[in-house]
């Protein structure tokens, strides 16, 4: 089989960082989210069920199908919404507003609307978008230094010496060592891991307008906004060609299917797809859809054993998996900036756009990363406009003079 051939020990390794970094990051939000709905841990259980199958299924066959990296994750933004926003909702109320946020997205990506709009947005705006998002993991990596700064050195110094000596395999061995470093010092959380198999607990979906609109509505600006809209900008940073609409409409459909079982929304990804779809993962950007394969794959061991694999990665210290992200980044945040810059005339609005997804802020429960291609968006315009003013004041008297010429000339033929 093809897929074997073309796997490698940094791909896999890129994949399971992916999954790494996606469940440490935020599977503390899901089950946030989950409880305020009222969940047992049975119907938790079930919701990592539900979006490890997703995600697994819709990563693992488009990439196999297209031979391209495809990388679908949960919505961490949604599941904030959710936990801040289930309170007074119950269970299959929560389920109802799934599978209407489930139908927003399909119909997002069935009609094209979303990729047209961003079609629209210039390539200097997309690289800054993304690199102000990956950039606070590159951060992350140095400010763990101050809790855990053996670690960090170590991996940091591992990862500089296999990036001269052994490129390809950097990131592998940098994890490596920092696992085996956190092992030798008793850091890893084995007591969280219960060897368990997960069943999906069904809940029959409860629709009213309250919770579309309180839930529903919240759900989809959130998801759209601040996962897709920087998925979509990873995608192009990293030069693939990707059916983007038929790829939102796929993790539509999902979420609608795997609504009932806890899966609230499901979205292309962007800090997970940089991982796999860098150059750390392989140096051929043919192969390196074998790691979102692996991603994949792992997602969906994840799903079948929810409870064990989720304590597994959550054994590991947040430092390293802080350290190994923000290392594993560097490359795509390098080539975001060198991209965001690279056109004078983009220059500053992508300089606006980066600043303003790096920081962070939320506004009318919105993220950054909107609010930076907004911010980014109207610098450009105003530039332009200040362009286009001035080309026309240099134009009028230019058009006047050649008026003035033709008539004198015209008078001088008369005579």
């Amino acid at each position: 089989m093809r897929f074997f051939k073309d796997l490698s020990l940094s791909a896999f390794t890129a994949g399971f960082v992916a999954v790494l970094v996606g469940f440490t990051s935020s599977v503390a939000i899901v089950f946030q989210a989950a409880q305020a709905f009222g969940a047992t841990p049975e119907v938790i259980a079930s919701w990592m069920w539900a979006l490890g199958l997703g995600m697994g299924l819709t990563t693992l066959v488009p990439s196999l199908w297209l031979r391209k990296p495809v990388m679908i994750a949960w919505s961490t933004p949604g599941a904030a919404v959710l936990a801040t926003a289930g309170a007074g909702h119950s269970l299959g109320e929560a389920v109802g507003a799934f599978m209407v946020c489930a139908l927003l997205i399909t119909v997002a990506g069935a009609t094209g609307w979303f990729e047209r709009v961003m079609n629209r947005i210039p390539m200097a705006i997309a690289s800054a978008l993304l690199a102000g998002v990956l950039a606070r993991f590159g951060l992350a990596a140095f400010t763990a230094a101050q809790t855990a700064l053996p670690l960090v050195l170590l991996m940091l110094g591992t990862y500089l010496v296999a990036r001269r000596v052994l490129p390809r395999y950097a990131v592998p061995l940098t994890l490596l060592v920092g696992i085996v470093h956190a092992a030798w010092h008793g850091q890893l959380a084995w007591g969280a891991v219960h060897a368990d198999f997960t069943w999906p607990v069904f809940t029959a979906p409860v629709f009213n307008w309250q919770t579309a609109f309180s839930v529903a509505l919240p759900l989809f600006i959130v998801t759209m906004a601040s996962q897709n809209l920087p998925g979509v900008a990873a995608i192009r940073a990293s030069g693939y060609d990707l059916p983007v609409s038929k790829l939102i409409t796929l993790s539509g459909l999902a979420t609608g299917v795997l609504a009932p079982f806890g899966a609230f929304a499901l979205n292309l990804s962007a800090i997970t797809a940089a991982i796999c779809m860098g150059r750390e993962a392989h140096e051929d950007p043919a192969r390196r859809y074998t790691a979102a394969v692996s991603c994949g794959a792992i997602y969906v061991v994840i799903g079948l054993f929810g409870a064990a694999v989720t304590g597994l990665l959550t054994a590991f210290p947040k430092e390293l998996v802080a350290a190994i992200a923000g290392l594993a980044l560097l490359g795509t945040i390098g080539s975001g900036l060198a991209a965001a810059v690279r056109d004078e005339s983009h220059r500053e609005a992508a300089l606006i756009t980066f600043l303003v997804t790096l920081s962070g802020v939320t506004i009318a429960g919105i993220g950054s990363a909107f609010w930076g291609v907004v911010a980014g968006a109207v610098a450009l315009a105003v530039q332009r406009l200040g362009r286009k003013s001035a080309a026309g004041k240099d134009i009028a008297p230019a058009c006047k003079m050649a008026l003035d010429r033709k008539t004198e000339a015209t008078k001088a033929a008369a005579k």
